[in-house]
């Protein structure tokens, strides 16, 4: 079977890679992830906060690190990130040296500041592409949906000009108009679109009557926001398409697929299974096809968009009044 895709203007073997994750810090790992056959992997962020903290001098640091204690113990101080600006650099280089499929660098950040420039830095240790990755929650009441649009826009189009790798913008679901925020993405110059962010929201110990720090890892569930918005964005763009969050089988990676994905990121799965989970994806991808008489991956890809379902309506309000209805009127 021919799961060959296109993803970044790569030719890929297939649409699973490595999203963002530990697993691109042990070298063993990746082996074992590219040896189950894994067409791509994107390295964890590197996050504006580490960048700031490494150009500032450590009296700075030791002057003002402690002024808000309370609050400045919930950010990592630079010994706490896993590699620092430098470092990261250096694995680019290690990952390059040990495989062959295109490693994807990632920016992690929320302003358009100098912090910026690090893209080009990336770019010289060898990455093949990269990740800018907005993880932003607006929690000012004075700044517009417009005015943080912008500054998504502004950074886009500075990392552009910053480097000639394809930059694919990953971002939350949560905007006044998706689709339209993709569209000025797509003319900054950017050559992909990753959905989603996932926000690791705080939760609260009502008996400590603190803000609990919360890591879950993703389930199946959360597919279904992916799907509606690679369904509307399919066909409607030049963008390349990637799926990230909900990811854990052939038929999650299905799905991703007729609604247009062009690559599927996984992480938890395989910070579950394995990185030979790969393997079993793939290949139960590639009976699946067969079974259903397909004769390659790019024949199903996009097949259940927007533009080619015989029944949009069901990507606008039309789920929503059925479900809703449907339900009532089983209670009944």
């Amino acid at each position: 079977m021919d799961l060959r895709t296109t993803y970044l203007g790569f030719e890929l073997p297939h649409p699973v890679i490595v999203g963002a994750s530990p697993i691109c810090d042990d070298l063993d790992l990746v082996r074992r992830a590219v040896d189950a056959g894994a067409a791509a992997i994107v390295m964890h962020s590197l996050f504006e906060e580490q960048i700031e903290l490494e150009n500032a001098t450590h009296e700075a640091i030791g002057l003002h690190g402690d002024s808000f204690a309370e609050a400045g113990s919930y950010l990592p101080t630079p010994h706490d990130y896993v590699l620092g600006p430098d470092a990261y650099l250096e694995q680019i280089r290690k990952l390059k040296s040990e495989v062959g499929v295109p490693v994807i660098a990632s920016l992690n950040g929320v302003t358009d500041s100098g912090w910026l420039h690090y893209a080009r830095l990336i770019q010289e240790a060898g990455a093949d592409a990269l990740e800018l990755n907005v993880y932003s929650n607006a929690l000012t009441l004075r700044e517009s949906a417009l005015a943080i649009e912008d500054r998504v826009v502004r950074m886009v189009q500075q990392v552009v000009t910053e480097t000639p790798l394809p930059i694919a913008v990953k971002l939350s679901p949560f905007w006044t108009s998706f689709g339209h925020l993709a569209t000025r993405i797509e003319s900054s110059g950017a050559k992909g679109l990753v959905l989603f962010n996932r926000f690791y929201q705080p939760d609260i110990d009502p008996e400590r009557l603190e803000v609990a720090l919360t890591l879950k890892l993703s389930s199946p569930s959360e597919l279904l926001l992916r799907l509606r918005w690679l369904a509307q964005l399919s066909g409607r763009t030049t963008l390349s398409l990637s799926c990230s969050g909900g990811a854990h089988t052939a038929n999650d990676v299905l799905k991703a697929v007729l609604a247009g994905a062009h690559s599927v990121q996984m992480v938890s799965a395989l910070l579950q299974r394995g990185p030979e989970h790969i393997a079993k994806v793939t290949n139960d991808l590639a009976r699946w096809l067969g079974d259903h008489e397909y004769q390659s991956l790019r024949q199903a890809q996009g097949s259940l968009n927007l533009v080619h379902t015989p029944h949009p309506e069901v990507y606008e309000r039309g789920n929503y009044l059925k479900i809703l209805q449907g339900y009532a009127r089983s209670m009944l």
